[in-house]
C-alpha cells in the first residue's frame, strides 16, 4: 500500500526514536496502563499530542481506546509508525519500527476489549518543555501573522518569510518545526541573506509569496532542512552544524494539498545552537530524471538514473522524492570490484511520509562507484492513491498530480577540489537533463512558446548557442514580450559573434524587465564586449541597485574599474564578490590579479592558492602562481 490522505486521521504518527522494547509477554490480559501506554508514549505521542501535526492525541486511555481497532490495523500493516525503508546494507539512524512483539501486544489488547487496567501501572506521561521535543530552543522564530488561504482545488506553494532574531551569526545544530495544528503536507526551510524575500513578502496582501524554489533563498550550505509529518526534529550530523548569519531570513516553502475549507497557517521554528563551528562542510547533490511520461493505466513504469563517482565520497544521507504514483524505490551502489550494496530500499512508497534518511555511520564509496536509483510508478486504477480516476497521462512537474523522480545526496569529500569536481559534474548533468526535457516537449508541441523558450535556454546553458538561436527566435515570434528569451537570445548571438543584433535583444530584455538584475547584468556584458565601458558600468550598477549581493556583477564592475586604473573601486567590488562567492575559482583568481597589481603580493598569493584549492587545473590561477613565485613571493 502506498500513500495515505490526511483524512486517514485514525492512523498514528511518530516523530523520532527507536521503538520501545517490551518488558514481558504477559500471561494476564494485556492492558493499556501496563502494556500499551509505554508503546504509545514512546513511539506515537511526539506527534499525537495537542498542537502537533497529528490530528488527535494519544496521551490518554480514552483517546486510544476509541481508536483501538484502527491502531491495531495501522501497526499490523506497518503504516504506523511511519517508516518507509526496508532493511538495507547500512543502518539508518532514527529507525521507527515497532518490534513484532509490540505489534502483537496491541493486537492482544484489542482482542481483549481494550481494557484500561490498574491505574497504578500507568507510567508518567511524557513531557516536553514548552511543547518542544528537543527541549527549549535557543531561538524561536515565528510568523508575524498567519497565512489564511481559502478553499482550493489546486496545490498551494507558499513561501513564508520569518525573521531570525539574531544579533550575531550562529551555528545551528538542530531545527524543530511546529505546524501548530495546521495540515501542512511538507515544508522546506531555506535561508535568504539578500533581503529580496523580505521585499516580496506580503505584496499580494497575504504573508509571504507564491512559488517554488525561490532563487534568492538557498539551502544552508551542505544541508537540506525538510520537514514532513512524522519527521520530527531535523538534527545535523555530529560536528556539522550550519551557519545562520545575523540579518538573514528563514524562508519556509510550504506545500499545501487541495483543501475544501479555509486554513490558518502559522508555523513556528525552534533553532538549537552551538558555539562549535563545523569540522567539515558537506555537499548536497541530486540525481533523478525529468523525462517522466507515464501512460494512463500503466502499473509498472520505471525511471532509472546512474552516476559514476569521479571522486571518493562519504555518503551521509539520502532523500528520495516522488508523488502519488510512486510505488517502489531502490538505490544501490556498485563498487569498482563489482560488489552491489543496497543504500535504500522502499518497497511501498508514500507521498505523505517523505523524509531524508541518515546513515548511522557515513558510507565510504570509492571513486568509480556507480550509484543507481530505480523508481517504479503505478498509474493504474489498482493504485488506490492515484489522484485521477480514470487514470490520465502524467509527466514531470511540481504539482502533486504531476510526478517527480529525485534522489538527494548529502556527501563529504576529502578535499575542496573533489567537492568542486562533484558540483560541476552534477551541474552539467542537470543542464543536460534540461536539454532532454526541452527536446521532448518541443517534439510534442513545436508551437508552444514556453517549450521553445525552455529548450533554447537549456541549449544556452550547455553552450550550444547555434542550436539555441532558432528556438529562441521561434518563441519570440509567438510572444515578443518574453524578457528572459530576449536575454538568452542576446547571450547566444553574442557568443556566435553577432554582437550588434545581440545588443538589440539584450537592451529589449532590460527594458521589458527593468527590475530584473540578471537582464541588466547581461546587458552590461554585451556593452562591455562592445567596448562601451561606461554604459556597461552603468548597467552593472543598475543590477547591483536591484540586488546588492549579486557577486558576478560586483566582479565584472570591479574588472571595469581595474582596466581603467581605478584600483580602489576595483578592490572594493572584488572584495565583496569574494565574500559572496568564496568558492569561485574565477573570482578568487581575478581578485588575486587586482591585488598583485596593487602591490599586495602576499594577499594575491593567498587568493591564488585558494583558487587552486577549488580548481587545481585552472590555467589563469596557475599562471598567477607562476608569476608570483618568479617574483619570489612566498
Amino acid at each position: 500500500m502506498a500513500a495515505m490522505s490526511w483524512r486517514a486521521a485514525v492512523l498514528l504518527a511518530v516523530s523520532s526514536g527507536l521503538a520501545a522494547s517490551c518488558s514481558r509477554t504477559p500471561a494476564a490480559p494485556v492492558t493499556f496502563n501496563h502494556d500499551i501506554a509505554p508503546i504509545l508514549f514512546t513511539n506515537c505521542a511526539p506527534c499525537h499530542r495537542p498542537g502537533e501535526a497529528a490530528p488527535f492525541s494519544l496521551l490518554a486511555y480514552a483517546d486510544a481506546a476509541k481508536r483501538a481497532a484502527k491502531i491495531a490495523d495501522a501497526t499490523r500493516e506497518r503504516h504506523m509508525p511511519p517508516w518507509l525503508p526496508g532493511r538495507g546494507d547500512f543502518p539508518i539512524a532514527g529507525e521507527r519500527r515497532l518490534a513484532d512483539q509490540q505489534i502483537d501486544l496491541i493486537s492482544q489488547w484489542v482482542k481483549a476489549g481494550a481494557p484500561e487496567g490498574n491505574p497504578a501501572d500507568l507510567p508518567p506521561p511524557p513531557s516536553w518543555p514548552d511543547g518542544w521535543q528537543l527541549g527549549r530552543p535557543d531561538v524561536v522564530v515565528t510568523t508575524t501573522r498567519a497565512f489564511t488561504p481559502g478553499p482550493s482545488k489546486e496545490d498551494v506553494y507558499r513561501n513564508l518569510v520569518l525573521r531570525a532574531p539574531l544579533n550575531s551569526g550562529a551555528y545551528v545544530r538542530a531545527v524543530e518545526f511546529k505546524t501548530n495544528g495546521a495540515p501542512i503536507h511538507h515544508a522546506v526551510i531555506r535561508v535568504d541573506v539578500t533581503g529580496e524575500s523580505r521585499r516580496r513578502d506580503g505584496a499580494d496582501g497575504q504573508p509571504g509569496f507564491n512559488g517554488m524554489m525561490w532563487d534568492n533563498a538557498q539551502d544552508p550550505e551542505g544541508h537540506f532542512i525538510g520537514w514532513a509529518p512524522g519527521r520530527g526534529p531535523i538534527v545535523s550530523p555530529d560536528a556539522l552544524p550550519w551557519r545562520l548569519e545575523a540579518g538573514a531570513d528563514l524562508v519556509v516553502e510550504l506545500h499545501l494539498v487541495p483543501s475544501r475549507k479555509a486554513l490558518v497557517i502559522a508555523p513556528t521554528i525552534g533553532l538549537f545552537l552551538t558555539d562549535t563551528p563545523p569540522a567539515r562542510t558537506p555537499l548536497t547533490l541530486k540525481m533523478g530524471s525529468k523525462a517522466i511520461d507515464i501512460p494512463a493505466g500503466q502499473s509498472d513504469y520505471v525511471v532509472t538514473d546512474t552516476y559514476e563517482l569521479p571522486v571518493a565520497i562519504e555518503l551521509m544521507s539520502v532523500y528520495p522524492h516522488a508523488h502519488y504514483l510512486g510505488n517502489e524505490m531502490r538505490v544501490t551502489a556498485i563498487l569498482p570490484g563489482g560488489a552491489v550494496k543496497t543504500l535504500l530500499d522502499i518497497p511501498h512508497w508514500s507521498f505523505h511520509w517523505q523524509q531524508d534518511y541518515r546513515y548511522v555511520t557515513p558510507v565510504a564509496l570509492p571513486r568509480g562507484t556507480r550509484l543507481t536509483m530505480r523508481y517504479t510508478y503505478d498509474n493504474s486504477r489498482d493504485n488506490e492513491h492515484n489522484p485521477s480516476d480514470p487514470p490520465v497521462r502524467v509527466r514531470v512537474g511540481p504539482k502533486s498530480t504531476d510526478e517527480m523522480a529525485e534522489l538527494g545526496l548529502q556527501v563529504l569529500t576529502a578535499s575542496t577540489a573533489d567537492a568542486t569536481t562533484l558540483m560541476q559534474s552534477f551541474a552539467e548533468r542537470d543542464a543536460q537533463a534540461n536539454v532532454a526535457l526541452g527536446e521532448q516537449r518541443v517534439r510534442e508541441e513545436p508551437g508552444n512558446a514556453e517549450y521553445r523558450a525552455f529548450l533554447g535556454g537549456a541549449y544556452v546553458e550547455v553552450g550550444r548557442y547555434a542550436d539555441a538561436i532558432p528556438h529562441l527566435n521561434a518563441a519570440l515570434k509567438l510572444d515578443d514580450r518574453l524578457a528572459g528569451v530576449h536575454g538568452d537570445l542576446g547571450t547566444a548571438l553574442m557568443a556566435e559573434g553577432r554582437l550588434d543584433v545581440a545588443l538589440v535583444h539584450l537592451q529589449r530584455a532590460a527594458t521589458l524587465a527593468p527590475k530584473d538584475e540578471t537582464m541588466q547584468f547581461n546587458l552590461g556584458n554585451g556593452l562591455k564586449e562592445a567596448g562601451r565601458a561606461a554604459e556597461a558600468g552603468a548597467a552593472y550598477t543598475r543590477a547591483l541597485a536591484i540586488n546588492p549581493d549579486f557577486a558576478d556583477a560586483h566582479a565584472n564592475l570591479g574588472d571595469l574599474f581595474f582596466r581603467s586604473g581605478r584600483m580602489r573601486e576595483a578592490l572594493s567590488h572584488f572584495e565583496r564578490a569574494v565574500a559572496l562567492r568564496p568558492n569561485s575559482a574565477v573570482i578568487q583568481t581575478n581578485y588575486s590579479s587586482v591585488l598583485a597589481a596593487s602591490g599586495r603580493y602576499p594577499e594575491a598569493l593567498r587568493h591564488t592558492r585558494r583558487a587552486l584549492e577549488l580548481n587545481p587545473s585552472y590555467a589563469p590561477a596557475l599562471e598567477n602562481l607562476a608569476r608570483l613565485e618568479r617574483m619570489g613571493v612566498r
